[in-house]
This record gives structure tokens, sequence and C-alpha cells, in this order.
């Protein structure tokens, strides 16, 4: 059974004006369970996430100010988010989501959170919507349990996972790959273990390509034990914030490309949802809705 990370501690409400789109967090689950791609029985609601799991990943005295809301007002204004204890209560919770995720993939093959992605989190800040790394909380468990001993996150969000690139930099068990667009945020970006920067208005054709040959290189050569897959759908030519030039079909072909490619290889993946900032809100809503699809079909 696929096995989906929600809560409704996931929507918080946001000034009007506010860019992020919190409310596909509501929607998207609306919508898979109306059009009967997946039932009740599929979601999970994730518990807080303990602090001594957080300290696998973020340093202390950074996770002290978040939880106290001691963040100085420059470090606010990085994560694009008004600092608020519920705020910190969704980080942890959507961590802990992607934690859970993990161990149901090595049951199942595949697990996923509706949230997460939050890959711009770095050990000790957080911007760009990002407070805590999802994604590289639940890979230093899966380390530091000895449940896998080596790991690959594919991050196709168009924006690079600079965070995710900064925390495992120094640490050869995990290797980070990122397609992104060369000329988006972050202006200044890490080092990956392997950066593919696309020129302003790629399509189709030459996106499907270059991650199908990297990807298949990437799984031969590093094989790894476990996936994570940040499915950003921010890559589609509709989005404000993309400059990418990706369909919607584009983009469902990127997600089974990289399913497929798990499913094939037997290699446990959990998917955390990413970015998508279209201003059609149907646009956002279908393009990660294709993910769950393509998911159900793969593996189930």
């Amino acid at each position: 059974m696929l096995k989906i990370a929600w809560s409704p501690d996931y929507v918080l409400p946001l000034p009007p004006n506010h860019r992020f789109p919190m409310s596909k967090y509501e929607v998207l689950p609306q919508q898979l369970l109306h059009e009967g791609t997946i039932s009740e029985s599929n979601l999970f609601a994730p518990e807080p996430l303990g602090k001594d799991l957080i300290l696998l990943t973020h340093e202390e005295d950074y996770w002290n100010r978040l939880s106290n809301q001691q963040l100085s007002p420059q470090e606010i204004r990085r994560t694009g988010f008004p600092l608020t204890s519920e705020l910190v209560k969704r980080e942890i919770r959507i961590a802990n989501g992607t934690r859970q995720c993990s161990l149901y993939a090595l049951q199942h093959g595949i697990a996923m959170n509706i949230a997460g992605g939050t890959h711009h989190a770095f050990t000790n800040k957080g911007e760009g919507f990002c407070l805590l790394n999802d994604m590289a909380i639940a890979a230093n468990y899966l380390l530091h349990q000895k449940l896998v001993s080596k790991i690959l996150v594919v991050d196709l969000d168009v924006h690079q996972g600079n965070g995710t690139a900064q925390i495992f930099q120094n640490d050869d068990r995990v290797f980070t790959f990122s397609i992104h667009g060369a000329n988006n945020y972050p202006l200044m970006k890490e080092q990956s273990d392997l950066d593919i920067g696309l020129k302003d208005f790629t399509t189709d054709n030459f996106y499907i390509n270059t991650l199908d040959i990297n990807l298949k290189n990437l799984i031969d050569n590093v094989q790894p034990e476990f996936i994570f897959y940040q499915s950003g759908v921010d890559i589609l030519e509709t989005d404000k914030l993309g400059r990418l030039s990706i369909s919607r079909e584009g983009c469902r072909q990127r997600d089974r490309l990289v399913l497929q490619a798990a499913k094939q290889n037997r290699i446990p993946i959990v998917v955390s949802m990413g970015g998508g900032y279209s201003p059609d809100f149907r646009d956002i809503i279908e393009a990660h809705a294709n993910t769950y699809r393509v998911a159900q079909d793969i593996f189930f």
C-alpha cells in the first residue's frame, strides 16, 4: 500500500498576498481522494519530530533559536515566512513525515509526503520557505540506524538544493544530484555531487533526455540503496518563478522516469513535494497529483 504523510497542520494561514501557495497542501489530498487515486487508508498523520533526530542534521544553536522563535529579523526574512510557534510545529511534523515515509518505503518500495522537499534549509540556517531539511533529516536517520549505507538524493525542483548540498558536502554516504535552472534562485549556489544547471526556457525533450542519461549513470555508478526524490513542479512553463518551459506532460514523464528507475532497480524511494508557483492553481494541483497517479500505476 502507498503510504502518504499528511496532517492538517501542514496548512497554515498566511497573508493574502503571500506568494507561497499554502492551500495546495489542503486541496491536493482532497483531489486525490475525490478521484479515487487514494483512499483514507493511504494517509497517515506524522507525529512531531524529536530534538535528538533534528540534531543529527541541524546545529543545536540554530534549532534552539528556531524553536524558541529567537531568529534575527534578517534570518526570518531569509525564510520568507513569519516565524511563529505554529510554523515550527508544522516543520517538525513535515520532517517526521519524511522520516516515517523512509521506513514505509523500506517495506513497500515507496512512500510520499504531501509537503517537504525543504532543500534550502542548511545545518545552521533556513531560507526560501525552508526551515528544517526533511530529506536530510530522514537520510541521516537511516544512516544513523544503519538501515542503509548509500543514499542518492534526486532533486528536480527548479531551484538548486543548496541546503542539502551543504549538509552532505563532506559525507560520501549521500550523493546529491540536482537539476535546476542555472539562472534561478539561489544566486550563489552550493556544490552538489552533481549539478546540472539548465538554460532558461529549456523544453521537454532536452530535460527528459538529460535526466534519463544522468540518472541511469548514477544508479550504475553510485549504487544507492535508497533514493530521496524532490519532485517540485516549479519546472512548469506556467510557473511564475521557474523560467523553464516544461509542459505538464513533460513533468509527468519526469516523475515516471524517476519512479520507474527506482522500481526496476528495487531501490526504495521517498517522494517529497517541493515547490510549485503557477498563477493558475489548477496547474499546480494537476502536476502534483500526477506524481501520485504515476506512483500508484508503477508500484501498486
